[in-house]
């Protein structure tokens, strides 16, 4: 999904799947592994999903952190001629770990990977928590940093996908590999020491985004939906839905306190998409 309407449609059912997997979590007594999101960098919809995934007052509804596939600093580009100044607004006094979740651009060549000074120096080091480079290994989409060989029958071979080797001894990609290993010779992120965290230390999270037209759609404060239900269509912001015995939904009236509906005819039971794209971001942080 990459249009503002498509995102924020399907944003509740993201941050319901944020809220049942840590549910899930913590009814099998697991360890408090955070549970986030890695989003598609869609300047429509900034800050809006950020802030969405974050705020509210229940902990167990929130992302434990929310990061971006960002893909706006290109060749020998800048801090504000990219747009990563605009990144750095959108996110200081963020209430949670953000990070860039993809980042690499692989035109134009060659790849310069002069952004990670901004990341891990003065300009964003104090709110962002690092970016991850795509990617290590070699593909047919030609981002991989190292590669194990020359292409073979994936048929024929059974530890290459689509034919790419995934074992033996790495070969550099020239000049990519050695481009990044310089930028990162250049960077001394100071990072936060451990003695300086407090549990009691707390930053407010961010308001609850309201519809705009023609980008965000959703009531950020209407309520979360669950399993089985069905939103109505015809629904808006103005109004709030109720979920039906059998999974649908009725129109309510709106209450004083801003609740409201989250806009879309979706049905929740069909969650796969965003509840892949949450592990995606689960597995990214481990």
């Amino acid at each position: 999904m990459s249009s503002p309407a498509e995102v924020s449609n399907a944003a509740p059912y993201v941050k319901a799947a944020v809220r049942d997997m840590k549910a899930y979590r913590d009814s099998k007594n697991y360890r408090k592994i955070p549970i986030g999101y890695s989003a598609a960098d869609v300047p429509g919809l900034r800050p809006m999903l950020q802030n969405y995934l974050a705020c509210g007052d229940n902990d167990a509804e929130r992302a434990d952190f929310y990061s971006l596939n960002v893909y706006e600093w290109c060749g020998d580009s800048s801090y504000d001629g990219s747009g990563y100044s605009q990144l750095e607004k959108n996110a200081t006094g963020y209430n949670i770990p953000i990070f860039i979740s993809e980042t690499g651009c692989r035109m134009p060549r060659p790849r310069l990977f002069t952004d990670q000074s901004a990341v891990f120096g003065p300009d964003m080091s104090d709110t962002w928590s690092g970016a991850i480079v795509y990617e290590w290994i070699q593909e047919a989409n030609d981002y991989g940093l190292i590669n194990y060989g020359p292409t073979v029958d994936p048929n024929i071979s059974t530890d290459a996908l689509d034919g790419y080797p995934r074992s033996g001894m790495p070969t550099t990609q020239s000049p990519d590999y050695g481009n990044l290993k310089s930028q990162w010779a250049t960077l001394s992120p100071t990072g936060v020491k451990l003695s300086a965290y407090s549990a009691s230390a707390r930053i407010t999270p961010p308001a609850c985004p309201t519809s705009t037209p023609g980008g965000w759609i959703v009531n950020g404060n209407a309520r979360l939906p669950s399993v089985g239900q069905t939103l109505d269509s015809a629904a808006t912001s103005s109004g709030a839905t109720t979920p039906s015995t059998t999974g649908g939904a009725t129109k309510a009236t709106a209450s004083p306190t801003g609740g409201g509906t989250i806009s879309g005819g979706r049905e929740v039971a069909g969650m796969a998409v965003g509840l892949l794209t949450v592990m995606m971001g689960f597995v990214i942080w481990l």
